[in-house]
């Protein structure tokens, strides 16, 4: 573990490197307020506390994230943080990025500064690739985990999770009810659970509401990036999709753009539906129709769960399934062979 750098301590927390050391080495004269919010810098930061400051302050939970270039992440980071410090927990946010600390780096840490538990948001657990043992072993040695979407069977443990499948019924209903019969799906690699279940999802949608099985070449997998959703609606639109379902609200934003650098418009020529209802996607232009995932709801049941195994009530080994809501907003309109045909 690393000691405190002071700098960049007094820089989170918006005080002298002076107030920071008097903190750290437990030095009477700094207000409840301050002190508190020094301390929360440090485990902010992943920097070590001094041994004798670690029994009198609220115990850590770990959270792990992906990363936070997707708006949803932060906001499921703050919602879970807020409920836990009504349960009296300090989260400990430990965030992945392509080529920097890994998942197991971050838990061996979390484990060193003797966290009470840990809450996984799209962790390795939604890679159907890899291996349930790092899960397996922490629950052997007894540490509470929650892991919201994805999931992996026989780890003993509450699962949260949107439900992707339903997400993608509901948003091929909306296009259906438009007249939309050639609608794309932009996923990210099939490899993650929460990408197989809007697959099936868009499978069922598709047979039911529009007719049409053999999907598979109406499908198209990338990043969940703005990039991603780019070249995936390049694809899509070449295939004639006159509507796209994208994987996050980042990939939509990337179909849109894809559209309008084609000259054509959305929802004119080309509807986008979004997933996640990040902040501020309401005032993209167009609005942004969207499925929301509840993440305030979400948050507060894994809270709640992993409180109930650290206080010895485990919860019922099952995984809840939260349905989604489509926001219906200016991105979404009636397919231009039903505006032919109607007139």
């Amino acid at each position: 573990m690393r000691p405190p750098r002071l700098a960049d301590v007094a820089a989170l927390a918006q005080v002298s490197e002076a107030t920071v050391s008097r903190v750290l080495n437990d030095k009477p004269g700094v207000a409840t307020s301050t002190r508190q919010a020094v301390l929360k810098a440090v485990d902010l930061l992943g920097y070590d506390r001094p041994a004798k400051l670690r029994q009198r302050n609220a115990p850590l939970i770990g959270l792990v994230l992906p990363e936070l270039t997707n708006p949803v992440f932060p906001a499921f980071a703050q919602a879970i943080e807020s409920n836990l410090v009504r349960h009296g927990y300090t989260a400990v946010l430990c965030t992945q990025i392509p080529g920097g600390i890994h998942e197991d780096q971050y838990v061996h840490m979390l484990l060193e500064r003797g966290v009470s538990g840990i809450i996984y948001i799209s962790g390795q657990h939604a890679d159907t690739t890899t291996e349930p043992d790092r899960y397996l072993t922490l629950r052997e040695q007894g540490l509470p985990i929650v892991l919201i979407n994805g999931y992996v069977k026989g780890i003993d443990a509450p699962f949260i999770s949107t439900d992707d499948a339903a997400a993608v019924e509901m948003s091929i209903a909306h296009l259906a009810d438009l007249g939309h019969s050639r609608i794309g799906l932009a996923v990210g690699p099939p490899r993650y659970t929460p990408v197989l279940r809007k697959m099936l999802g868009f499978r069922q949608g598709m047979a039911s509401r529009v007719g049409v099985n053999g999907v598979e070449e109406l499908i198209e997998h990338a990043f969940f990036t703005v990039e991603g959703g780019q070249a995936a609606a390049a694809v899509l639109v070449d295939r004639g999709c006159t509507a796209l379902i994208c994987g996050s609200d980042m990939m939509a934003l990337g179909a849109i753009r894809e559209v309008r650098l084609r000259g054509r418009k959305v929802p004119r020529d080309v509807s986008v539906i979004g997933y996640d209802d990040s902040p501020l996607i309401e005032f993209t232009n167009p609005p942004l129709t969207t499925v929301r995932q509840n993440v305030a709801a979400m948050s507060e049941a894994a809270v709640r769960a992993l409180v109930d195994e650290i206080a010895g009530t485990p919860a019922t080994r099952a995984e809840y399934v939260f349905r989604p809501e489509l926001v219906v907003r200016g991105s979404t309109g009636v397919a231009r062979d039903s505006r032919v045909v109607s007139a």
